[in-house]
């Protein structure tokens, strides 16, 4: 089955997005074709498949979001901003409230972060701290800055769904290796979080906050912009920053402007950046791609983030 697609980023959180609001397939078969073209040994790869799907009523359109192992997400921020650029465009829309799996988020066309950088603000939430909708059974119904027992580390840590689940721990200074361990705990599915969650260590850099993340079905991540809505909201919530305050996230891909409210709903403006459109062919029976065309390359758009990341 051949497909056309676009290669994007939010954030350097990577995908392959098609237009699936005309598709018939179920979502087996999008399980499948996320895998094949995630890929990182294939000829496209990913941090998972974006699909810009249709609205109903109230939205103008929709995303869906498989990770490179082919299980779906509840969403994706960093995802979510490139989704929202193709759904303006079908849509002919400047802001639009997007259908997500379990929610919904308004999304905007913002005013370039830097010269030649498509931006997009959403606004998702708010966050919730209910961890037996997870679920997750620790015997409490929120964590806040609380050791987990069953992690292979003594932290404490911050569980906020955004709706997708995260657990947040700050420190001084990040060490991947135990990110690692501590992500890979998490994606055995125990027997007390048997959905998985994804990790994020956030280390506060004065009014700042870096953030690096353990994805769920993905693995270490560049950027996860959930990640960083949920961190965001998680240092409001422990006093770390201030809520109704914007600050900068940095993470191992690039940055968005971010700020939470009291309110639990969380502001991000970040980019979302096309580098090239084509079609590519996946066999469903093997979930391998192959017989990839590039029809567009979209070099001013690299450019223009390429200049914009070496400020950092």
């Amino acid at each position: 089955m051949r497909f056309d697609l676009i290669k994007c980023h939010g954030s350097g959180n990577d995908f392959p997005l098609i237009d699936a609001r005309a598709s018939t397939l179920n979502d087996a078969a999008w399980a499948v074709v996320a895998r094949a073209l995630a890929d990182r040994d294939g000829p496209v790869g990913g941090d998972g498949l974006l699909l810009l799907t249709g609205g109903d009523e109230t939205r103008a359109f929709g995303m869906r979001m498989f990770n490179s192992d082919g299980s779906e997400s509840e969403t994706c921020l960093n995802g979510l901003r490139c989704v929202a650029r193709a759904g303006f465009a079908a849509t002919g829309a400047e802001t639009a409230t997007a259908l997500l799996k379990t929610s919904d988020a308004i999304v905007v066309h913002d005013a370039d972060i830097a010269p030649g950088v498509f931006t997009v603000r959403e606004i998702a939430g708010p966050a919730s701290l209910d961890v037996t909708a997870w679920p997750m059974e620790v015997g409490a119904d929120c964590i806040v800055d609380t050791p987990i027992a069953g992690l292979p580390t003594a932290r404490a840590f911050t569980a906020v769904a955004m709706p997708n689940p995260h657990l947040v721990t700050f420190v001084d200074a990040i060490d991947e290796d135990e990110l690692v361990r501590v992500g890979e705990a998490c994606e055995a599915a125990p027997d007390w979080l048997p959905n998985r969650a994804n990790v994020s260590f956030v280390e506060v850099r004065g009014a700042d906050l870096f953030v690096r993340t353990f994805e769920r079905g993905v693995g270490l991540t560049d950027s996860c912009g959930s990640a960083m809505a949920a961190s965001t909201y998680a240092a409001c919530l422990t006093g770390r920053i201030a809520y109704d305050t914007p600050t900068t996230v940095f993470n191992k891909g690039g940055l968005v402007r971010a700020e939470a409210s009291e309110a639990a709903m969380v502001t991000l403006s970040g980019n979302a950046t096309f580098e090239w459109r084509g079609s590519i062919n996946v066999d469903l029976a093997t979930a391998t791609a192959s017989d990839l065309t590039i029809a567009e390359h979209h070099d001013d758009e690299i450019a223009a983030w390429n200049r914009l990341i070496a400020t950092m």
